[in-house]
């Protein structure tokens, strides 16, 4: 509940702040590249990115080490829900290799948050974190459409820790 309570709180106070994301994205839930059992289901997603730097680590002129913060939610077609709050970095993709400015943006991010796994896959805890690798490509309106890979298991804190892996497609509106 707490987490609900934080989360709505960061809904609410958003339009203090100028810059960000909406990120809404639907994915596949519990995929597997193993051929192993799966619980397969629907993601979907929603996060406020925040364009505001909690953490600059690193030299000014370059700005891949500031940690920003997220709000979010998923849910799944098995009715499993999370609520998560976390940190993300965001670089431009041929900066990065090449040191081209291009539209690919890399981003990296870690939340942990409240799970319930509803009539979907047990993972053991109610607390969960989630990691996730995503590329997005920048329009010239400056959304995003991104597909991005997490992970989310309560990194053994339980006796269970199943773990799930997610794939998913967003759009991501700036505001």
């Amino acid at each position: 509940m707490k987490a609900l309570t934080f989360f709505l709180f960061i809904l609410i106070s958003s339009p203090l702040i100028a810059k960000g994301y909406d990120v809404f994205g639907v994915g596949f839930y519990d995929v597997k590249f193993d051929g192993s059992e799966t619980n397969k289901a629907i993601d979907f997603r929603y996060e406020r990115r925040f364009d505001i730097s909690l953490l600059e680590i690193g030299p000014e002129s370059y700005n891949f080490f500031d940690l920003k913060p997220f709000a979010g939610f998923e849910t799944t077609s098995d009715s499993a829900s999370y609520f998560l709050v976390g940190v993300y970095l965001e670089d431009n993709v041929g900066t990065l290799i090449t040191g081209d400015s291009s539209n690919f943006i890399f981003t990296p991010s870690l939340g942990f948050g409240y799970y319930e796994d509803g009539n979907g896959k047990k993972l053991g805890n109610n607390i969960e974190f989630r990691t996730t690798l995503e590329i997005s490509y920048q329009l010239k309106n400056k959304n995003r459409i991104g597909l991005s890979f997490g992970h989310i298991s309560n990194a053994n804190i339980a006796e269970k820790n199943p773990g799930v892996e997610v794939l998913s497609l967003s759009f991501q509106k700036a505001y």
